[in-house]
């Protein structure tokens, strides 16, 4: 069976890498963000994935990457600042078209599926029209559209992060695979991870502090030892005091009136819950805090709530890989995706 895709937007490589474990191989991949490409080719053999504007990717290269004509997919989650709730969401943002260049490249290539991801924010934006749009202009090209609203954490990643994916397929109509029954929380993810101080959070690498504790733990360690990008981010000490008062899975809301406004922003002060998936990982680090630790989140420990395993390491500076990683797919969602488009195939 075929199993080539091209993954277009890539960023650093989450929906990438949950095609590949599903048995899928990236013949190209392309972003205009350096550092997430540097990113993505450090963690794998073949380096196909290159910086590039996709309004450059032309019909004769795209004909040059499947010459063969076997890329079966097509893959990928245009910018989505547009269309998400925390921005002003213009209709006439530029970044909110980028799904019609996404579009032309699978008119080009006529792969057997595509998969669009984006923000959840896209379903209703102005009445709804690009969500039409999208199944009306890739309905036009033979393809059976159908679009979920999925929840991460229904698939066994450690995060409420809601996206919205429209597959297509040309010969049936896709069938969204069924969530897990197990579901993992944000101690279930991180708890072996090693605790930091002053004195070894900035180390370049760290064994574990204990065994594995549970399945989602091993998966994430396969046969490491330890872990990078577990770097210590370094608080005032009014910082710290104040998250020392936010309980576990607590909020701004559980501290005195009088710290309400140190951070003009309701997310201000918020700890990740131990005993539930943790909220949608951003791409700043500067207002969700450890379930324990008086501290944001590792670049790591983000890591594993998005379900990046621990050999994945990220490049760049530490405000580089908060971005990458924020930005991904998660790869185990991505991964039951594949899936099911590969057993549906």
């Amino acid at each position: 069976m075929k199993n080539k895709i091209i993954d277009l937007f890539c960023g650093c490589g989450g929906l990438s890498l949950g095609f590949e474990k599903a048995g899928f191989e990236t013949v190209y991949a392309i972003d205009m963000w350096d550092k997430a490409i540097d990113t993505y080719n450090f963690n794998r053999e073949d380096k196909v994935a290159e910086c590039c504007d996709i309004h450059d990717l032309t019909k004769e290269k795209l004909s040059h990457i499947n010459k063969n004509g076997d890329v079966v997919g097509i893959i990928g989650g245009p910018p989505c600042q547009g269309f998400s709730k925390a921005g002003v969401r213009d209709v006439n943002d530029p970044r909110n078209h980028l799904y019609l260049e996404y579009c032309r490249i699978v008119e080009t290539v006529r792969p057997e599926f595509f998969v669009l991801e984006n923000v959840t924010g896209l379903l209703n934006l102005s009445g709804g029209i690009f969500k039409d749009d999208i199944v009306k202009r890739f309905g036009e090209l033979g393809y059976h559209v159908e679009f979920k609203n999925v929840c991460a954490a229904d698939y066994g990643v450690p995060q409420n992060r809601y996206r919205v994916f429209f597959v297509g397929m040309k010969s049936k109509s896709f069938v969204f695979p069924n969530g897990l029954d197990e579901i993992v929380t944000s101690k279930d993810a991180i708890s072996d991870l090693p605790p930091l101080t002053l004195e070894n959070g900035k180390d370049e690498y760290h064994l574990y502090a204990t065994s594995a504790q549970n399945e989602y733990q091993k998966m994430m360690r396969g046969s490491e030892i330890g872990v990078k990008n577990h770097q210590i981010t370094v608080h005032t000490q009014q910082t710290i005091d104040i998250i020392s008062m936010v309980p576990d899975g607590g909020t701004i809301n559980d501290l005195p009136p009088e710290y309400w406004n140190v951070r003009k922003f309701r997310k201000g002060f918020e700890r990740m819950p131990s005993f539930k998936p943790c909220h949608t990982v951003d791409t700043g680090h500067r207002n969700y805090f450890h379930y324990k630790e008086n501290r944001i989140p590792t670049a790591r420990e983000n890591a594993r709530l998005q379900s990046f395993p621990d050999n994945y390491i990220f490049l760049g500076n530490k405000t580089d890989q908060y971005k990458a990683i924020g930005n991904a797919v998660p790869p185990f969602l991505a991964y039951n995706i594949a899936k099911a488009i590969k057993e549906q195939l």
